[in-house]
Formats: structure tokens, C-alpha cells, sequence
């Protein structure tokens, strides 16, 4: 905690000089960018406190995030007005951080004319990338059949039909994630199927072991399609109905981070990495119970076993961290923390 605490205090005290962190240490300026779900508890907070007050919008984001020495930002965009965006491009050149932008799909006809307008106010203020999802929860959450899975299949398939011609119009990139909803497979067949240079993967380090999938097979079925990624570290433990999943900082999980990040920048030279350090506590993921297996077909012991000896073979030698008995400045010191090692470790070891 007292290195932490340095960390905080050198970084920031070059913010406070009105010194570049990145320029003071000789970093490249095109370093980690950091997801705006990494602020989870800070964003649009409406707690009281004077070391971690809360980000109003995508300015105070990107003011803290060049003030820690992070090299751009991925931020929602709905709601942005022209004027707006054009305040996020005059700050994001002057500091010379990149910007991606987060959005929703159009999921009836009706929305369509509001998603060309979050693109165009995207563009506007600097990004060409655009992030997004088609299912907010989780798969085995979610759904509690396979035809509740199908359907919300074909939804995503017209979603994201009504999405190309308008970010092909646009020239936007288009980068979906896999968020604990598609397998590898799944999602690599809709990409092909849509045939779209401007549709392609955010590609997410730890998600898809949710759904009993290796992590590096996930990359190398993905990359190939890799716009945007979603940089994080993962560790395992086993409880009763399964295993548990939890970010933890880059370096303290098994996730083989500089094989991922080589294979990115072989398919894509100039990709951005995007810091995800969600602070909270694990994600249960009961995969020994019948309600997880609802919606998957053609998997079953093989990854089960596989994925439950991995939980086995990294078990950590303490409990994965929990931050629900913590009061709200502890949360956030946390919070602030874990970013703040992440991008030092990415800096001093990922060379980013």
C-alpha cells in the first residue's frame, strides 16, 4: 500500500506542476488508454470527496486520465451534443491523448436515426473507433432456454445490420465485444458472415473464460478481427456451484499478457490498448449447476474439465479480492490504485 500511495503522489504531483507524466518518464504518448469502466465507482459519482471526486463526463475523464500518464480514453458517447464533442476534440489534442468512443446498437429501425447521431458526434471529437456489445449481462445469466438465446442471436444479427451501412458511411470502425455473451466461434461467424471491413472485434483479455473457453484460443480465433481491446488480468478460485472470476492488476493473474498484446499488434500494427480494471468483487460463474447450460450446444465435458482444472492449477495462495465490506472513499482509493498499478506495470513491463 505505502508503493501504491507513492505512485499516486509522484504521479499526480506532476500533474499538479503541469508536467506530462508521460513526457517526465519518457514514455511513448501512444500508451495505455483506460476504459472509462474502470472508474466504475467514480463515474458521474455523487460521492463527497476531495481525493477521488466523481468524473461528470467524458472532460474530467480525460483530464484525469492525462494527468496519471495514460495515453487515451474509451468513453460512452450517448448523449453528446456537436457542441460537446467539439470541446472533447479541442481538450483530447491539446493534451494529445486518443479517444474511443462506446456505443449502443440500433435495436429497432426507430433507433437508427440516434445511433448515426452518436457516430457522427464520435468522429467529431477525434475517435474512429467505436466499442460495442450486444448483450449487456451475462449469457448464462440471462437467457434461461435455447431459444431465448436464438432470438436474441437473430436480434443482434439485424442490430448490427442496421449498424454497418451507417458507420461504412461515417468511415467508423465498429468493434464488438466479446462480453461474456459469444463464444469465439459464434462471434467469428458473425463477423464473417456481415463482410464488413468496418465491422470487426473489440477483443476482451479475460471475459470468455466465463464461458469455458481458453483464453488464448479465444485470441487467436479473434485477433485476425481485432479493432479495439479490453487489457485486463484475471485470477480463479473454485467455490461450490463452479468457479469464481475476478480482474485483478496486470501481472497478479494467468493470463499470458505479452503473448496477447504481440498477437494484437501482428494483426493490427495500430491498435490501441485499453486498460478494464473493474474494481468489485468476483463474478460467480456456475458452471456445476443446470441453469448455466441452457443456452450451449456442442460443449460440454471437455471444457468443463479443462476449465475447472485451470481454476485448479492457478489458485492463488490468498482469497480473490472483495471491496462490498469497504466504505465508499476506501472503494475508491481501491479503485484509483489498481489503475494506477496497472499502468505502471504496463509502462515498466508490456512496454506500453
Amino acid at each position: 500500500m505505502e508503493r501504491r500511495k507513492f505512485i499516486i503522489s509522484s504521479t499526480l504531483g506532476m500533474g499538479i506542476l503541469g508536467l506530462d507524466p508521460a513526457n517526465a518518464l519518457g514514455i511513448n504518448k501512444k500508451h495505455m488508454g483506460v476504459i472509462v469502466h474502470s472508474y466504475a465507482k467514480r463515474w458521474q459519482s455523487k460521492i463527497e470527496s476531495n481525493e477521488y471526486p466523481g468524473f461528470a463526463d467524458a472532460t474530467d475523464l480525460i483530464a484525469h486520465c492525462h494527468q496519471i500518464g495514460a495515453g487515451g480514453v474509451q468513453v460512452m458517447v450517448r448523449g453528446w451534443t456537436k457542441e460537446f464533442s467539439k470541446k472533447v476534440r479541442d481538450q483530447r489534442e491539446k493534451l494529445g491523448l486518443f479517444l474511443e468512443g462506446s456505443v449502443s446498437l440500433p435495436k429497432t429501425p426507430a433507433d437508427v436515426s440516434d445511433f448515426e447521431k452518436e457516430v457522427i458526434n464520435a468522429r467529431e471529437a477525434g475517435a474512429r473507433i467505436l466499442r460495442t456489445v450486444c448483450l449487456n449481462g451475462r449469457r448464462y445469466e440471462t437467457f434461461k432456454s435455447a431459444e431465448d438465446f436464438q432470438e436474441f442471436k437473430k436480434q443482434s444479427i439485424a442490430a448490427l445490420q442496421r449498424a454497418e451501412p451507417i458507420v461504412r458511411k461515417h468511415k467508423m470502425k465498429l468493434a464488438v465485444e466479446n462480453h461474456k455473451d459469444w463464444r469465439a466461434d459464434e462471434l467469428v461467424a458473425i463477423i464473417k458472415n456481415l463482410d464488413s471491413a468496418w465491422v470487426g472485434v473489440t477483443l476482451d483479455f479475460g471475459n470468455s473464460i466465463s464461458l469455458l473457453e481458453n483464453p488464448m484460443e479465444v485470441v487467436n480465433a479473434l485477433t485476425p478481427y481485432v479493432f479495439s481491446t479490453h487489457v485486463k488480468d484475471m485470477a480463479l478460485e473454485e467455490y461450490d456451484k463452479g468457479f469464481l472470476l475476478s480482474e485483478v492488476p496486470l501481472g497478479q493473474g494467468i493470463l499470458d499478457l505479452k503473448a496477447i498484446i504481440a498477437q494484437c499488434k501482428r494483426h493490427n500494427p495500430d491498435i490501441n490498448f485499453n486498460l478494464e480494471m473493474i474494481t468489485r468483487d468476483p463474478l460467480e460463474v456456475p458452471c456445476l449447476t443446470e441453469e448455466y447450460w441452457a443456452t450451449f450446444e456442442g460443449i460440454g465435458g471437455m471444457e468443463l474439465a479443462r476449465t475447472l482444472s485451470m481454476v485448479r492449477e492457478h489458485k492463488t495462495d490468498s482469497s480473490l479480492p472483495q471491496v462490498s465490506h469497504l466504505n465508499d472513499e476506501q472503494r475508491l482509493m481501491v479503485e484509483e490504485n489498481n489503475v494506477l498499478e496497472c499502468l505502471e506495470y504496463s509502462r515498466e513491463v508490456l512496454d506500453l
